[in-house]
């Protein structure tokens, strides 16, 4: 009996349809807008929220809670069912950290329940698709136990291709300097930036133009996809859903075969790329963050 709840946190972008459908349990990270008061990422509008940053707002995140994670998992639990967690990466946040902690005291407190957790060392459209996989996997009747195992096996294959529209937000985040913010604006550059094994954030190529950055993300996939052994690609975006359809349109050209995940990037990743992200995710047949 498939008698268990899939625990995943809000970095990984789906939809509020897709999240009700799927019947997933997502926690919530909180976003702090200047000096206003936290709010649940759930309760963020994106377009208002990059609109704000655009209008010079300045935003950032928080962790999902202890307590957050017990009120919510105990509730599972009180209800008789099991808890598979498919986490945002750790390389990134101390949210799986936070979940996992909750996870272990609960065990002591439910001894008959089973509590599995993942560390997906991806976010937004990466962690996306493993979160997806996993609510079709159970849809079809996959215990958790296996579930869990799938998780595990691709997670190093999960690829992130990322680009930004403004440098400016990388250079508030620490990921690029100030002459190389303004240097690079001037020049029209943009970074491509993925996410490593570690789940961790790192610049992998410059080019010229925005349509030039997304012919990098497409030749990219192109060079590393592995379309046998996944079926799912996500297009996701910050409030720049004319060049996501035309992203879109490039992955169909390239993979007609395959389903496409659409979602936005949510104030979770959005706080620190800005409007105008683009993310393309895909799982590989080389490990994420290499090209061979």
């Amino acid at each position: 009996m498939l008698n268990f709840d899939i625990f995943t946190d809000s970095s990984c972008d789906l939809s509020q349809e897709l999240i009700a459908e799927l019947d997933l349990k997502v926690m919530q990270l909180e976003v702090i807008v200047d000096d206003k008061p936290p709010v649940l990422n759930s309760q963020v509008e994106s377009k208002s929220f990059y609109d704000s940053l655009r209008n010079g707002s300045n935003a950032k995140t928080s962790a999902v809670t202890p307590g957050f994670f017990e009120e919510h998992m105990r509730a599972s639990l009180e209800a008789g069912k099991d808890i598979l967690y498919i986490g945002f990466s750790s390389g990134l946040s101390v949210t799986y950290n936070n979940g996992v902690m909750i996870c272990e005291e609960l065990r002591q407190e439910f001894p008959d329940r089973k509590i599995l957790y993942v560390d997906t060392t991806s976010g937004s459209g990466g962690q996306a698709l493993m979160v997806y996989h996993a609510a079709m996997m159970k849809k079809n009747g996959v215990c958790m136990e296996d579930i869990k195992a799938e998780i595990e096996s691709l997670r190093d294959y999960v690829h992130h291709q990322v680009t930004v529209e403004d440098l400016f937000f990388l250079k508030r985040g620490g990921r690029i300097d100030a002459k190389s913010a303004i240097v690079g604006t001037m020049l029209k550059i943009k970074p491509i930036i993925n996410v490593d094994v570690n789940g961790k954030l790192s610049s992998v190529a410059k080019v010229r133009g925005r349509k030039g950055s997304m012919n990098e993300l497409i030749n990219r996939m192109k060079a590393t996809i592995d379309p046998e052994r996944f079926p799912y690609i996500s297009v996701f975006h910050g409030d720049c859903a004319e060049e996501a359809d035309a992203l879109e349109a490039m992955v169909k050209e390239a993979y007609p075969q395959m389903k496409i995940l659409r979602g936005d990037v949510g104030p979770v990743i959005g706080a620190h790329t800005g409007p105008g992200v683009l993310v393309l995710c895909y799982v590989g047949k080389v490990v994420k963050g290499t090209m061979e």
